[in-house]
């Protein structure tokens, strides 16, 4: 069986290999180590100089496709049948919350405006009124898988009122479907998106979406660029009734010259939310444990369907 990954760091983070099994190492979509014909089980990169999904007829043996990243967007519909695709899903969880909750309070805090003053060496804080607070916010999680799990048990510690949102409201679980969206809106004072990108979710968030937020809401965006309507969310920003926080952005990379940039209310950070040190080691442990099973002839998790 013949195996292709996307980082050398791989090798002995996928754990025990299963006896017949050959680890390459494939960095680029565009570089392969061998011939891609001859790939089983397929990790691919991150990044690429390729699209990653525009080489897969060249896979023409690959039974599974492991993602390192827990979005799948760009490969549903690309996967041939009888290709099992998976996610991460699970492994980026924390650290996605950790950007979120540091994202929240950075943006309510002020922090944004502060580094700039200290960039012009400017001590004079009372220039600045003093901040608004995440602590005891009515927050709005739209999103209730694992990332928005831990979003909320990260949140937990500062007294915040928190309500879930989902595609399908499961009211024994306490979570609201998003056709009720409208009416909570105008409740939240933190509006965080760790939703999917699909065609239900792009441009989801439009210029009624925020104008239903309330004067002084933030919004957190840690889901993927295209759920905001950029025009929209321009538009709102510029006249300073909101605030938003955005790891990810809709064009990507966000192009020098764009509004977004100079919007003082707006906190950007370049799609760094999952990008910790503690990354690989997990990604690949779910990696192996995956690889382990297929070799098993067991099922496997985190499967990807198209209605994801």
């Amino acid at each position: 069986m013949m195996v292709w990954i996307a980082h050398e760091a791989g090798r002995e983070l996928l754990g025990e290999v299963p006896a017949g099994v050959r680890v390459e190492v494939c960095e680029d979509a565009a570089a392969w180590p061998a011939d891609p014909a001859e790939v089983d089980f397929w990790v691919p990169p991150f990044l690429s100089t390729v699209r990653a999904t525009d080489q897969l007829p060249k896979f023409t043996k690959v039974r599974v496709v492991q993602l390192l990243s827990a979005g799948a967007d760009a490969w549903v519909g690309h996967v041939p049948p009888g290709v099992q695709l998976c996610d991460a899903r699970g492994v980026h969880d924390k650290p996605v919350a950790e950007w979120v909750l540091g994202a929240a309070i950075g943006a309510l805090r002020q922090f944004p405006a502060f580094a700039r003053a200290q960039q012009r060496e400017d001590w004079a804080a009372k220039q600045f009124t003093p901040t608004a607070e995440l602590t005891g916010k009515r927050v709005l999680i739209v999103g209730a898988g694992s990332i928005g799990r831990a979003i909320e048990e990260h949140l937990a510690p500062f007294g915040v009122t928190v309500t879930r949102v989902a595609r399908t409201a499961r009211p024994a679980e306490g979570v609201h479907g998003v056709e009720e969206l409208p009416e909570l809106l105008p409740y939240a004072e933190v509006v965080v998106l760790v939703v999917p990108l699909t065609d239900a979710t792009r441009g989801m968030v439009d210029a009624a979406f925020l104008a239903a937020m309330p004067d002084g809401a933030l919004l957190v965006n840690a889901a993927r660029g295209p759920v905001v309507d950029t025009g929209a969310l321009v538009a709102e920003l510029a006249s300073g009734r909101i605030s938003a926080a955005l790891d990810v952005t809709d064009p990507e990379p966000l192009p020098a010259g764009h509004p977004l940039w100079q919007l003082p209310n707006a906190f950007i950070t370049p799609h760094t939310a999952g990008s910790v040190v503690g990354l690989l080691p997990r990604a690949y442990g779910l990696a192996g444990d995956q690889l382990r099973r297929f070799a098993a002839g067991e099922p496997l998790i985190n499967q990807v369907s198209e209605g994801y």
